[in-house]
């Protein structure tokens, strides 16, 4: 039987109860499926920091490294918000992406249809929902130099963050776009600026040319951001895969979350090279405000174990059957807190993962 290593990295706040949860599932595959998965654990985010100093311990990176993929939870809260900026939680995350270069961050926005009635939008606009948004992940405002905060000579402040990227970079985010859109509904819009921001013309300019030479099959679109927020709540079944940068990445998934009705939902991957381990996390914060209440809805982070099963180990098949099981479970109506409705029943972290598995074994 063909062995793979997962590496957990729980994090913060609700992050070690989703990641349990999801560990539980990764050994009901490990015994009924045709590889049998290995796990460890390592610190990251403000956890590592109150051990070691360091939201991102070497040791860490040395795992990261040996893994054959990541499973991460969630970082960060207000515990750590005071700290020097290099020292804060989210570094930790920062980091482990840019050392693996995981460029490309997959962000599906899906609406089970027994959920259609809890998004703040009518059921006819989200009704049968999925859009895939691909981030670019190592690159942009969040990386970009000069930034940083200095004082003047004449005492005011100055704040500077520089949004940057080069042509390959650009080429190759819109390449894992146009290839998913191949597989998917054959559409591509890219996200950008370009009527303000000269960085995103170039942006817009560089899509072109990827799809001019490599993709012509695959409808290519454009759309500024601000119509493109707009447009996700006004029509989103238009739009099929949206390719963009790292900052309107962020800012436009958390958007789409909201269509499917919860945070608790989505899922992500964030992927490099092929010989490089990705990381799978859920699109949600830490929440430190219900941590350790069994209250978190570890759907989102057992979807991004799908996709782990999916893109890192192509075990297409029981990556539907794991998707499958939670669509069960939610058309039998059972629901977390974020997600709970008039008539449904509401359960707790731990079983809404018993529920899963007992799916899953059906």
């Amino acid at each position: 039987m063909t062995a793979r290593h997962i590496l957990l990295l729980p994090g913060d706040g609700i992050g070690p109860e989703v990641v349990a949860e999801t560990a539980k599932i990764i050994g009901w595959f490990s015994e009924h499926g045709p590889v049998k998965f290995t796990t460890s654990g390592a610190l990251i985010g403000g956890a590592a920091y109150d051990a070691t100093g360091t939201p991102f311990p070497d040791e860490t990176l040395a795992a990261a490294r040996k893994a054959d993929a990541i499973l991460l939870g969630a970082v960060g809260g207000p515990k750590w918000e005071n700290l020097p900026y290099a020292s804060r939680p989210e570094r930790g995350l920062l980091g482990l992406r840019k050392e693996l270069g995981l460029f490309a961050n997959l962000r599906p926005a899906i609406c089970f249809d027994a959920l259609a009635d809890a998004s703040t939008l009518k059921r006819e606009v989200v009704a049968g929902l999925d859009i895939m948004i691909v981030r670019e992940l190592t690159g942009g405002i969040y990386f970009g130099s000069p930034r940083g905060v200095e004082t003047l000579p004449d005492g005011t402040r100055r704040g500077v963050n520089t949004e940057v990227y080069t042509s390959p970079e650009v080429h190759r985010i819109a390449r894992v776009a146009f290839d998913l859109a191949g597989k998917r509904g054959g559409k591509v819009c890219s996200v950008d600026k370009a009527n303000v921001l000269e960085c995103t013309e170039m942006w817009r300019e560089e899509v072109i040319k990827v799809h001019q030479a490599e993709y012509p099959r695959v409808v290519l679109s454009h759309m500024y951001v601000d119509n493109a927020a707009m447009q996700l709540v006004r029509n989103p079944k238009q739009f099929d895969v949206m390719v963009t940068t790292n900052m309107f990445g962020d800012i436009l998934s958390d958007i789409a979350s909201m269509l499917t009705g919860s945070l608790g939902m989505l899922p992500s991957a964030s992927l490099g090279k092929p010989d490089t381990p990705g990381v799978y996390e859920p699109v949600h914060g830490s929440a430190p405000d219900i941590a350790g209440k069994s209250l978190a809805n570890p759907i989102a982070t057992i979807l991004s174990f799908a996709m782990m099963l999916r893109y890192s180990f192509d075990l297409k098949a029981e990556a539907g059957k794991l998707e499958a099981a939670v669509k069960q479970v939610l058309a039998q109506g059972l629901r977390t807190a974020d997600i709970m409705q008039p008539g449904m029943k509401k359960v707790s972290t731990g079983e809404m993962g018993d529920a899963v598995i007992k799916a899953l074994g059906a």
